[in-house]
């Protein structure tokens, strides 16, 4: 969309901000219960602002951390119980969406056939009768037995995906990375201190458990827990960290077939793929090739016994949550308890919506929005985007690191957002899988079925711009680079998010500053990598990246130097979550700009003692209430690219200048940062 037009849809907007609900006032959107008053806003605004709700929602055992976020979760899962259960209580014609959705919920939710038939399935899929009895056998099995169950979705040393291809973003490009780690980055491997030691001691014992729970010798468990362990740090150890993960041009390698073949010969490359597809592989990525190249040694000098406990292990891993009790508390006991500190699994019916949302998303998506998302939602939200792009212009414009050539070349990418609200416009064909009664079997299908048809509509095909990477139930927002779009799911389109019964302080607070935040990724430090094709290439003259560079440097120590852990002196980590701060501080900026375009002919009122402005930055930290416990903050500082919380608060908004108009922050306020010291992007 071309800015004319977008300016155009501003002034209509704005006027039909003020004319809402003919001459009704609408309401200030906040809770004052939420707050604690007896925190000052600038001495810990994150606990005045929602140190009420952190009381009101105290930790349950089923939680390592609840926040603003999981409330509306467990209120989507309670709406797509309902809609579930109400599919299944009817009549429903074999092989229509219906009986898929039922069926795959009722096979999770059979208690006495998952504890007392599970066995047949699982022998079924391991298919490992005589377990290493010869090495004879225990070949045969890696030859035929491994790669149905790669079909099905099972990891293996590394991983392979089909995407837009990064420097030719109209055509999709089979790309190989780094894989292989159960506990998911190296961190977990290579790591010293006492708990990281302690998730390795406790990850050994899972592995020996559960093997040995599902009938495995005790030394032969002892065996897959020494081989698991020894493969998989070999692996972590050529792996690239999460920070070094976020440099695209370094993770982009790509290579003929033939260069593949012969640059990396110490895989059967013919027949892995043989394995999924008959079609012809023309190029790869090969993200990695440090660990790419660590797996062909793991394939020579590795025994295929070791190999195939590799193997098996990530097969009873996945497998572990589809069958029995037992099973399934010993992965929780490890996931939920020891790396996160949950004290209590989910209750089984969460757990099987969440198995229904997440292998038959887009068939739920279609029966969401018919019954939970009002067409006057999305007409609203999208009168917001169009605001915000104009007020992301208007930042783009003003900024004195940016040099005019680059300016407008930055705006030529903000007008061609493809902008996405509420729901696909066209859904998911599901016509082709087929699910029966049994939980294991039913989740393995629906693994091969979704590998299938990502090989069926992107492998030597274009890109499908109107593809969705996230459900409409979904509870969240993204940008994507490759298509420079960005998504907001019909699921965040409700409170604390989006209200439509608040007024505009209260939504530009709150959905303003995420729709903001998705925005400015597209120029952050790796959306700024993209053009407005979204092709990985260099469009900024080398004078601007040195003045962004220097500035995003002070986000990037600024949080380094927040302790999230006092007592064990663990920072954050500013690198691997730099890009999301980044993209908290646009979004602060640029929807504080688009409220106040929004309402700058017909100013807001103060409401329930607080000014328009005051409740924009109140709304805003709302979103961001939480509580946590200490695993799961370890946790987090290791793998998320999203700081936590309090610091998505007290850390940005010490970097907004109209915060402290607005609460009359001052220098003796322990949150004050000098204006010379404040990130000064947008």
């Amino acid at each position: 969309m071309k800015l004319k037009s977008i300016m155009s849809i501003m002034t209509l907007a704005a006027v039909a901000a003020a004319c809402t609900s003919g001459n009704k006032q609408l309401a200030s959107g906040l809770d004052p219960a939420n707050m604690d008053t007896t925190y000052l806003p600038g001495t810990d605004f994150y606990m005045y602002a929602t140190g009420g709700w952190q009381k009101a929602h105290p930790l349950t055992a089923e939680y390592s951390r609840y926040g603003s976020f999981d409330v509306l979760q467990e209120n989507n899962n309670k709406q797509l119980r309902e809609l579930i259960e109400g599919v299944a209580a009817q009549e429903n014609a074999e092989g229509s969406v219906a009986q898929k959705i039922a069926s795959l919920y009722q096979s999770a939710m059979d208690s006495v056939n998952l504890n007392e038939h599970y066995w047949g399935a699982l022998e079924e899929f391991l298919l490992c009768d005589g377990y290493r009895s010869s090495r004879e056998v225990t070949e045969q099995w890696l030859a035929d037995v491994w790669p149905r169950m790669q079909r099905q979705g099972v990891p293996g040393l590394f991983g392979m995906y089909i995407g837009a291809d990064e420097k030719d973003s109209k055509n999709n490009l089979v790309s190989i990375y780094q894989g292989g780690l159960t506990l998911g980055q190296k961190d977990y491997y290579v790591d010293d201190d006492p708990e990281t030691q302690k998730i390795r001691e406790a990850y050994v014992k899972y592995i020996t458990n559960l093997a040995q729970h599902q009938g495995f010798k005790d030394v032969d468990a002892a065996q897959m827990a020494a081989d698991v362990m020894r493969i998989e740090t070999r692996l972590a150890r050529a792996s690239k960290s999460m920070t070094e993960l976020r440099d695209p041009e370094a993770n982009y390698n790509k290579l003929s077939y033939e260069e593949l073949k012969t640059q990396f010969a110490g895989i059967d490359w013919d027949a892995y793929f043989k394995n999924f597809t008959d079609q012809e592989i023309k190029e790869v990525c090969l993200g990695q090739p440090v660990a790419i190249h660590e797996v062909e040694k793991v394939l020579k000098e590795e025994t295929p016994e070791a190999l195939q406990n590799v193997y098996l292990w990530h097969a009873l891993n996945m497998a572990s949550s589809y069958i029995d009790d037992e099973s399934r508390a010993l992965n929780f006991d490890f996931y939920g308890t020891a790396m996160s500190g949950k004290q209590e699994d989910r209750p089984r019916w969460k757990r099987a919506v969440s198995s229904v949302e997440g292998a038959l998303g887009e068939a739920l998506g279609q029966l969401y929005v018919e019954r939970f998302f009002p067409p006057e939602a999305k007409e609203r939200m999208e009168r917001l985007v169009a605001n915000l792009q104009v007020a992301l212009g208007e930042r783009i414009a003003v900024q004195d690191w940016m040099s005019d050539e680059t300016k407008k070349v930055a705006q030529e990418k903000l007008d061609a957002f493809y902008v996405k609200v509420g729901y696909p416009d066209k859904w998911k064909d599901y016509g082709d899988l087929a699910i029966g009664d049994n939980y294991l079997r039913n989740m393995l299908a629906c693994n091969e079925w979704e590998i299938k048809d990502m090989i069926r509509t992107k492998l030597n095909k274009p890109v499908d711009k109107d593809e969705w990477y996230m459900t409409p139930q979904t509870v969240n927002a993204y940008y994507n680079p490759t298509t420079n779009e960005i998504c907001f799911p019909a699921g965040i389109l409700q409170p604390p998010f989006f209200d439509m019964q608040a007024d505009d302080a209260f939504n530009y607070g709150a959905i303003g500053v995420v729709i903001g935040h998705e925005m400015t990724h597209g120029f952050d430090d790796q959306g700024s990598q993209y053009d407005k094709e979204g092709n990985l290439r260099r469009w900024w003259s080398d004078e601007d990246r040195q003045r962004f560079e220097e500035r995003i440097q002070v986000m990037r120590t600024f949080h380094d130097s927040i302790v999230v852990l006092p007592a064990e002196n663990l920072h954050a980590n500013g690198s691997l979550t730099l890009g999301e701060n980044m993209a908290d501080h646009g979004g602060l900026m640029v929807a504080f700009q688009a409220f106040k375009n929004a309402t700058a002919a017909a100013p807001l009122p103060v409401l329930d003692g607080f000014t328009p402005e005051q409740r924009f930055f109140l709304a805003y930290a709302n979103v961001w209430g939480q509580n946590i416990r200490d695993e799961e903050i370890r946790k987090r500082v290791k793998s998320d690219p999203h700081e936590l919380g309090k610091w998505r608060v007290d850390g940005q908004l010490p970097h907004i200048d109209a915060w402290y108009e607005a609460f009359g922050i001052t220098e003796d306020d322990p949150m004050f940062v000098p204006k010379a010291e404040r990130v000064t992007i947008w």
